[in-house]
């Protein structure tokens, strides 16, 4: 009896402790002068913008140029999956990171690290971290492709004067279709020398009388070929990130 009584004394003592130790809710919301509810709020949005992080990246930067231009190349030479896709999307973040670390850097130095030290509010910080990016889009944006988004939104929303900033709503989908552009114009000058091989080719296989032979299959060879002996890699990534600066 003395032995349960002392047994049920030590679990209850070790309980009490247990739920002592326990933090409240009200300890998990960071403090500050909001409600519960807008800090839940920020929290959320917060989450929100982690999971739309891969595609914020493909929106506001250079990686769709990329990307794009990578595709063209394996398509070009006729490879199916050589390179990988884990390799030329890796190239291609690589790449984005090595144009972008100016606008990192200074979206880095300039909104979050004073945000982080408490020295500027949230708005404040979404100002000066966008800011960067802004002049990023506006310098490689296609003027006809901003003036196309920016009479679209005249309905919705006011007209922004002159000095004023551009509307987000307005300069990211203006970029994105000026980057597909200029990624397929990238392409069209990476696959025509591999069409011009595919034609000659094809036309000796013809000739030959060599009807059953895919001209695909004598074609690649030599397509790899010249692209070995012109230092392709090298051409084409120096190009990409060129045209950039």
């Amino acid at each position: 009896m003395l032995l349960r009584i002392l047994s049920v004394a030590l679990f209850s003592l070790c309980a009490t402790a247990a739920s002592a130790q326990v933090p409240g809710l009200e300890s998990l919301i960071p403090a500050g002068d909001g409600a519960v509810s807008g800090r839940i709020i920020q929290l959320v949005a917060l989450l929100t913008v982690l999971s739309l992080a891969p595609g914020l990246l493909i929106m506001v930067t250079s990686f769709t140029r990329f990307a794009v231009a990578l595709s063209f190349l394996r398509s070009g030479l006729g490879l199916q999956s050589t390179p990988a896709n884990l390799f030329l999307i890796s190239l291609s973040l690589f790449m984005t990171f090595y144009v972008m670390a100016p606008t990192f850097d200074r979206a880095w130095k300039e909104g979050i690290q004073p945000l982080t030290e408490n020295r500027i509010t949230e708005m404040e910080a979404f100002s000066k971290v966008t800011d960067p990016f802004r002049e990023f889009m506006l310098t490689h944006v296609r003027p006809k492709d901003l003036q196309t988004f920016s009479d679209m939104a005249a309905a919705s929303f006011p007209k922004a004067e002159e000095g004023e900033k551009v509307d987000l709503r307005i300069i990211i989908p203006a970029f994105m279709i000026s980057e597909l552009r200029r990624g397929f114009e990238i392409g069209f000058l990476i696959a025509l020398p591999f069409l011009v091989i595919d034609m000659i080719v094809a036309t000796l296989v013809m000739s030959m009388g060599m009807m059953m032979m895919p001209p695909t299959v004598i074609a690649l060879p030599f397509k790899i070929l010249f692209f070995i002996l012109i230092d392709g890699w090298n051409i084409l990534i120096s190009g990409l990130v060129r045209s950039y600066f």
